[in-house]
């Protein structure tokens, strides 16, 4: 190894003056980021670059072919990476980045691992070549990232500051640092790229909830678990680091608990609890004795109590995004801005002005009075669960379906009973959710009953549901299964819905 592996630049978070022989395992949105960054803005620092591209398709070699042989080696297949060790006359890679793609259990990865001194995810990476005097908020959790992430760049680039939503959503954390415009780095993080993590420190980390998802990844719902607890372990290294924890979810929960059971010495950092375990509303100071705490107080004003200050931003009517789930998502962003210097006016203008993203419960159109709204990327029974009551005390219409998960459906069944007017089951999950949904229409004495509707595909399912609703309904696409068996993803399943909905509303005349 160079001995210049362990000299650092002094203007940045952790970078090598010499990074040395570098694998790229997989060409996926990461990898194809790494490659061009490593033959880049960074490639004076490498030795040699490598690709374990993965599978041989002809969009990887259309990509590697972009590049001269005396820039990068490529290799597709499982043993790529020995075969590609032995191309750079070394025992080891200095460094390997891997895809999110790629798991651990995999021969691929293995491989990689056997043949490199250190594998780290894209993230990582980016993190440690970040400027020195960059910051950075990494927000994870299994349902809420994706308008986390984005309302919390919202309200700093609503108050001034070069701040930018990067990692799942938008750029790669390795473009926007490779680009150099970015004060704040505001990532959406998967278990999948926390789980390559090793130094990475974020000024603030948010933890919003973990329920069972990616288990075939991870092996186990304990390994997913320790993926996005990875999130909090280096934040003692930063001065001033605060992380925001949901502390309605009973696993996140119990971190809370045992951070607050740990000495300030022990902890290291400054953790603020949103809600409680009886919902939103709920104090941590009174429940626990927290320092801090984000909650929705008894006016119904979103409130975060931080370092001995008390923030009464908005109340929850003024909020673009519906529902009690997107409360706690706004407190969670709220949190993050104020410790990261915003004032308490500049937080909530912020909120005010921030709207529903594409596909989360967003508005798309009405059809003969009846409001339609797309909520595709509910693509598990948790997030469709936060769907049915965000529209209380409206009973919407629900079209669940699509590629089933195999989860548990007893608390779906029992959400339509408590919220929905009636659903609509389609898709591949048809027949499962139809056992599990035949006891809907015989409501206990004293309720009111809930119409169960079948139909094949989205679009019939969309005219099922207008087929019985009335001027004043609402119509919601909340489907709690993947979109694979009719569509390519869940933009393209809320894509179309929104098509669907404007060609109804056309014919309609309204």
């Amino acid at each position: 190894m160079d001995a210049n592996r362990e000299e650092y630049l002094d203007d940045r978070k952790r970078a090598p003056r010499s990074l040395g022989r570098v694998l790229v395992l997989g060409l996926g949105r990461s990898g194809k980021a790494a490659v061009s960054y490593l033959t880049g803005p960074a490639a004076a620092r490498v030795e040699a670059l490598a690709v374990a591209a993965g599978e041989r398709t002809a969009q990887a070699e259309a990509f590697v072919m972009e590049y001269p042989a005396s820039a990068l080696m490529a290799a597709f297949g499982d043993d790529a990476p020995q075969l590609l060790a032995q191309r750079a006359g070394a025992d080891r890679f200095d460094l390997c980045i891997a895809s999110p793609g790629i798991a651990p259990g995999t021969a691929l990865y293995r491989n990689a691992a056997a043949v490199s001194r250190e594998v780290v995810s894209e993230v990582e990476f980016a993190w440690r070549e970040s400027a020195a005097s960059s910051r950075w908020a990494a927000i994870t959790g299994t349902n809420g990232k994706t308008t986390v992430t984005s309302l919390t760049a919202h309200l700093l680039q609503q108050a001034g500051m070069r701040a930018k939503a990067v990692g799942n959503i938008g750029d790669t954390c390795l473009e926007a640092v490779a680009a150099g415009d970015v004060d704040v780095y505001v990532a959406e993080t998967s278990s999948y790229q926390l789980d390559g993590t090793r130094c990475f420190a974020p000024n603030a980390a948010v933890l919003l909830n973990i329920t069972p998802d990616h288990l075939k990844w991870h092996g186990s719902f304990e390994a997913y678990e320790q993926a996005k607890l990875k999130v909090l372990a280096n934040l003692a290294d930063v001065p001033g680091a605060v992380a925001v924890l949901d502390a309605v979810d009973d696993v996140v929960r119990a971190t809370v608990r045992s951070l607050r059971a740990a000495s300030d010495t022990e902890q290291g950092f400054s953790y603020v609890p949103v809600g409680a375990a009886q919902g939103v509303s709920g104090d941590m100071r009174a429940a626990c004795g927290s320092d801090n705490a984000a909650f929705l107080d008894s006016d119904g004003v979103l409130t975060v109590a931080l370092s001995g200050c008390e923030h009464r931003l908005v109340p929850a009517s003024d909020l673009q995004i519906r529902g009690e789930h997107n409360v706690s998502n706004a407190l969670a962003a709220a949190a993050v801005a104020l410790a990261l210097g915003l004032g308490e006016d500049e937080v909530a203008q912020g909120l005010r002005s921030f709207k529903a993203l594409e596909h989360r419960i967003e508005p798309c159109g009405t059809v003969r009075g009846v409001a339609c709204y797309n909520d595709s990327k509910a693509t598990n029974v948790d997030a469709t669960l936060k769907a049915f009551a965000a529209f209380d005390p409206a009973r919407p219409i629900v079209l669940l379906g699509g590629r089933d998960k195999g989860t548990e459906l007893a608390p779906l069944v029992q959400a339509a009973r408590d919220h929905a007017k009636a659903v609509v089951l389609f898709g591949e999950s048809h027949d499962r959710f139809a056992d599990a949904f035949a006891s809907l229409e015989a409501a206990p004495h004293g309720e009111q009953p809930v119409s169960v509707l079948h139909a094949g595909k989205l679009a019939e399912a969309l005219d099922v549901a207008l087929g019985v609703a009335e001027g004043g309904d609402i119509v919601l696409l909340s489907p709690a299964c993947a979109s694979f068996d009719e569509f390519s993803c869940f933009e393209e399943r809320g894509d179309t819905f929104k098509a669907l909905v404007a060609e109804r509303a056309a014919a309609a005349g309204a």
